[in-house]
């Protein structure tokens, strides 16, 4: 028979029983995310009335915990990339420590509709909801996704009309020659108080020093070299330079005083993809907009030598800027470049020898190598004959001069801008009407196209003037000639070195010429 036991109570029946222990409903954590799309300071007030806003919305509910209010200030909503608070939002939902974001519309959080529901359905699969308070949208209802899709949509579509009014708007600053240019990392310039470009007159030198060395033969690599050696800051303020930075120097129309405007255009709205303008959108071209710190002639100067070493390179015909005499000496033979190599027969020697001859042979070229020492000394021969009839030269070295400084090009373009302008306003005056003006659009493309090739027929007598002053001076300083050769001499003084079996022609850069017999 089964044993029983009773077990008696130990509280009483009747009195105070406390109440039942319910388990507290953890609260809701909850985070804000704010966004204003400019640094406006209308725009600054909107978001500091934001973060007050969410701030206060947020502490007053009772089952709510406040998980921090993010934001972005004046920063654009097309792509979450360059969004800091954002980012952070996003970090911290990842985390598990947000479980509800409140934002003012979609447009606030995104404007781009990829990042747009790829981050709702990344934070729904997570457990953390977004209300949309402007369209009134919980992405946790059943019809929320659908809603989220049109409203990003049309989202998307108001940041890509407003980036076609901005695109209209610069057009027309362009057309009135109105520009907006960054000084801060702009090497050469500042602003000063009304905004327009003033010079910088020691970082003006170092562009000078750019310019000076790369016309005296040194590569962009020696350049940068000697900017970093001697401490020299870039642009940026940094002590480190790279290649492209010294071309884009070179290159840059802004240091002559002009400005080209539309370099590059916006092909992505949303991801804000720039690609070179090659001929998509119209360009603009401003003439002495500022203060030059290099001179037209220079700037010409310094663009042609910058093809003439490509086209070296396109030829296989490296550029050497370490030895002068790489890049004039051909074969007189053939015409081919004459490539400086070493030799080790019979002790080590540098040697001249025919490109042609080295890849096609004998038979195509016979032309012997040549001692490198007999072209320097032939070079050093041409120079001091030169000095010489210094006297007999310099007659014909200042007529040239006042021959091409003479040149009535300012006057003649200063002619033409009048008649330009003149036909702007006609078709002003026509658009205005209502009436045709394709036949004056016509005239004033010609003129333009006249105005180019005079500035470019004065850019080339400046360009010469000053090779033929420079040559003018070097003869005036020398009496009893050079005694050893120099290679940046060769730069600035020769064209051409032209070899053949018994003599030696040098060409020098006013075009007179030289023979020297081996």
């Amino acid at each position: 028979m089964a044993r029983i036991t009773t077990i008696p109570a130990t509280r009483p029946l009747h009195g105070d029983i406390p109440p039942i222990a319910f388990k507290e409903m953890p609260k809701k954590r909850v985070a804000a995310y704010c966004r204003v799309s400019t640094d406006s300071e209308e725009q600054a007030t909107s978001y500091d009335e934001q973060v007050r806003y969410y701030t206060d919305l947020i502490n007053k509910e009772p089952q709510w915990e406040l998980a921090g209010i993010f934001t972005d200030d004046g920063i654009s909503g097309t792509n979450t990339k360059k969004r800091e608070g954002f980012n952070k939002m996003i970090e911290s939902c990842m985390s598990g420590n947000i479980d509800l974001i409140i934002t003012k519309s979609i447009s606030r959080f995104a404007r781009n509709t990829v990042d747009c529901l790829k981050y709702i359905r990344m934070l729904k699969e997570k457990g953390v909801e977004i209300r949309f308070e402007k369209e009134n949208i919980r992405t946790f209802d059943s019809q929320g996704e659908i809603m989220i899709t049109i409203m990003a949509s049309l989202a998307q579509q108001e940041s890509e009309s407003l980036s076609k009014n901005v695109k209209m708007g610069l057009k027309f600053r362009y057309q009135r020659g109105k520009i907006s240019i960054n000084h801060n990392w702009f090497l050469g310039y500042t602003k000063d108080e009304e905004g327009n470009l003033v010079v910088d007159p020691e970082q003006a030198e170092i562009v000078k020093r750019i310019y000076r060395e790369y016309l005296d033969g040194s590569s962009m690599d020696q350049i940068k070299a000697g900017l970093e050696r001697d401490g020299i800051k870039n642009g940026a303020g940094r002590k480190k330079w790279g290649t492209s930075n010294i071309r884009q120097i070179l290159t840059n129309e802004k240091y002559v005083g002009d400005a080209m405007l539309q370099k590059t255009i916006t092909v992505d709205v949303l991801n804000k993809t720039r690609i070179p303008n090659d001929g998509r959108e119209v360009q603009y071209y401003i003439e002495d907009h500022h203060e030059p710190i290099i001179s037209r002639a220079v700037f010409s100067r310094v663009q042609e030598e910058i093809q003439r070493r490509a086209e070296m390179k396109k030829m296989k015909r490296s550029y050497s800027a370490k030895h002068g005499l790489s890049n004039v000496c051909k074969c007189g033979n053939c015409g081919a470049v004459m490539n400086r190599v070493h030799w080790y027969i019979g002790g080590k020697k540098i040697m001249w020898r025919c490109r042609n001859r080295m890849d096609n042979g004998v038979d195509v070229c016979d032309l012997k190598s040549i001692d490198n020492r007999i072209v320097e000394d032939a070079v050093v021969k041409a120079i001091n004959s030169l000095i010489e009839k210094r006297q007999d030269i310099m007659e014909s070295v200042k007529a040239n001069i006042l021959k091409v400084v003479g040149t009535k090009g300012n006057s003649l373009t200063g002619t033409l801008d009048l008649r330009i302008k003149d036909l702007e306003q006609q078709v002003v005056d026509a658009v205005k009407s209502g009436n045709a003006c394709g036949a004056l659009l016509e005239k004033i493309d010609n003129l333009k196209e006249e105005r180019s090739r005079m500035i470019k027929t004065d850019v080339d007598c400046k360009q010469e003037g000053e090779l033929l002053s420079w040559i003018r001076d070097f003869l005036d300083s020398q009496s009893d000639g050079i005694k050893e050769y120099d290679d940046s001499l060769t730069r600035k003084l020769i064209r051409d070195i032209i070899i053949y079996e018994d003599k030696i022609e040098i060409v020098f850069k006013h075009g007179q010429m030289v023979e020297i017999e081996i």
